[in-house]
């Protein structure tokens, strides 16, 4: 029997006021396993009035009871992983093993945030003046909103609601409507765990929701992760509304191979990096630089035979390396994207399209694809693909493979392999990236650093969970202080010093 997936409002499963919906398909199949439905304005304003209506009391509540609701969350999550994971892999496509690797990374952001007591501690000076004290503290913003992508339904929201939860804020999540079902899955855990009715609430839609979140009065901040478009449209129009806003667009991310590195190392992480997820992450190395001819043939030797040699199937398989894309329609566009390849000049040494899977063959699967000889004009350069597909740009010394980097639009990830330790403190420095790994292919930062890129791929002032989490999701409030004793009779009319 096909699913019905409806919103999570007040503690509750509601099919919301909206009249429209959407399919849910098995990427593997590529069957219609169910409709989700899609929120109108009204379903959307039920959610923020039941955000609010809770938002004074549960800022209210003492940072380490919060902790404590977010730490019973996660036994139950870490319980149930396994249930989480196959929820993700039949309706993302991904292998079972990347979707547990997804959930830990969102799980480590809740432990994070189960320190919240000790994150929230403000500052204190005695004696800024005569008598006079004077300390901080950080408070609330009372209802944010979190929109998220179809590439991780776990992880990503825990990127925002762990941290804006702990800080006392309630939280609306507005998943992909791709893969909806496992926001409501989490939604009903946290339910389990204690959270209050109406502190969390999952709205599943699409541009009409987005745009009611955004326009909403009640809402006070938005956080968003997709592609560049769309983050800088979040962006505008959220801040023109007067939201404090935080939106992570797309990326580019390059991987330069020194002539020194460990090959073997290089392609290994290449591997993984490039085709993991089936290219379906925001941190995927989509670009290598090999410097020097020598080196970029020997990358393209040891690299080949192992693309070829893929394992791609269902996720559910475990044997599968890789898994389907998320829908036949990015399906498609990643293939435009090979053959925009092929017109403009590039040499493809591995074509991924066309693969068909015995007892899948409605899958929405594409093979492992390489571009040799890439240069930085064509589209599969340029243009965020967001699929199995690795362009190798050659470049003739280390300043030239640098240069490439800093001057892409993007500015998300990149990373270097060496041995040489002066060449990989040089690039850490001067690279104009946000988020840069030596010798490690995807440098996401743990939980309690802060994720974020620069350029056209980040929106906003705070970078996502860590510190500068709890700073978005926290007004900043300085008290001064003096009592009577130390009054000092008479009006002053000049500008005080509190010296």
């Amino acid at each position: 029997m096909a699913k019905d997936v409806t919103h999570f409002i007040d503690g509750a499963l509601t099919p919301g006021s909206g009249q429209r919906s959407a399919p849910v398909f098995d990427p593997a199949t590529g069957e219609q396993t169910g409709t989700v439905r899609l929120a109108d304005v009204a379903t959307v304003d039920a959610a923020v009035a039941a955000a609010k209506r809770v938002a004074v009391e549960w800022g209210d509540t003492p940072p380490l009871r919060r902790a404590r609701i977010l730490n019973r969350f996660l036994g139950i999550a870490e319980a149930r992983a396994d249930e989480l994971a196959a929820l993700i892999t039949s309706e993302h496509g991904k292998v079972l093993s990347d979707a547990k690797g997804e959930i830990q990374r969102g799980l480590e952001v809740v432990e994070f945030a189960t320190g919240i007591p000790e994150l929230l501690k403000g500052e204190f000076t005695e004696n800024v003046g005569s008598r006079v004290d004077s300390h901080s503290l950080r408070q609330p913003l009372g209802v944010v909103a979190g929109i998220t992508p179809f590439n991780f339904p776990a992880m990503v929201p825990m990127w925002m609601f762990p941290v804006a939860l702990a800080c006392g804020n309630c939280f609306i999540l507005k998943p992909s409507e791709r893969d909806p079902s496992p926001a409501l899955l989490v939604a009903a855990w946290l339910k389990e765990a204690g959270l209050p009715d109406g502190v969390f609430n999952v709205v599943n839609g699409d541009k009409e929701a987005v745009d009611a979140l955004l326009h909403h009065p009640d809402v006070d901040a938005v956080s968003f992760v997709g592609s560049t478009p769309i983050a800088r449209y979040v962006y505008e129009t959220a801040t023109k509304t007067g939201k404090r806003a935080q939106a992570l667009g797309g990326a580019k991310n390059h991987m330069i191979i020194m002539p020194d590195a460990d090959m073997d190392q290089a392609v290994d992480a290449l591997m993984g990096a490039a085709y993991g997820s089936a290219g379906e992450r925001c941190m995927a190395i989509s670009v290598a630089v090999p410097v020097g001819e020598k080196t970029a043939d020997v990358l393209i030797e040891k690299l080949a035979p192992k693309v070829r040699a893929l394992k791609i199937g269902p996720g559910a398989d475990p044997e599968a390396e890789m898994g389907p894309l998320v829908t036949e329609q990015h399906r498609g566009k990643v293939n435009d994207y090979v053959c925009s390849g092929v017109d403009d000049g590039a040499d493809l040494v591995v074509d991924g399209r066309g693969i068909s899977l015995q007892g899948y063959e409605g899958g929405f699967f594409v093979g492992g694809t390489l571009f040799d000889h890439v240069t930085p004009d064509m589209r599969i350069y340029k243009e965020e693909i967001f699929g199995p597909v690795l362009s190798v740009v050659r470049a003739p010394d280390y300043a030239e493979a640098a240069r490439l980097v800093n001057e892409h639009e993007f500015g998300n990830g990149t990373a270097i392999f060496t041995r040489d330790g002066d060449a990989a403190r040089e690039f850490a420095h001067q690279i104009k990236v946000g988020m840069v790994g030596v010798n490690v292919p995807i440098p996401v930062p743990m939980a309690f650093h802060s994720f974020g890129g620069w350029k056209a791929s980040l929106f906003g002032d705070h970078h996502m969970h860590g510190p500068e989490g709890v700073r978005f999701y926290t007004r900043l409030k300085t008290i001064t202080t003096r009592w009577p004793t130390g009054i000092r009779a008479g009006a002053e009319f000049v500008m005080p010093t509190l010296g």
